[in-house]
């Protein structure tokens, strides 16, 4: 994998914890928003772990 999308994968785990920490600041944030912020944080780290490992993601 090159390094330019493990920099882009890493850019968008960043952005995907900003905006959980940005929703969860909210008076009454969305479940569901959460969720899935958290299912796709999830998916990149995935992504991540299996690029750094030298093994290519299976995308669904």
């Amino acid at each position: 994998m090159n390094q330019r999308k493990l920099w882009r994968l890493r850019e968008e785990h960043r952005w995907l914890e900003s905006r959980i920490r940005q929703e969860l600041r909210r008076p009454q944030p969305d479940a569901y928003v959460v969720l899935d912020l958290k299912r796709r944080k999830l998916r990149v780290k995935d992504e991540i772990f299996l690029a750094e490992a030298g093994l290519v993601p299976v995308r669904a």
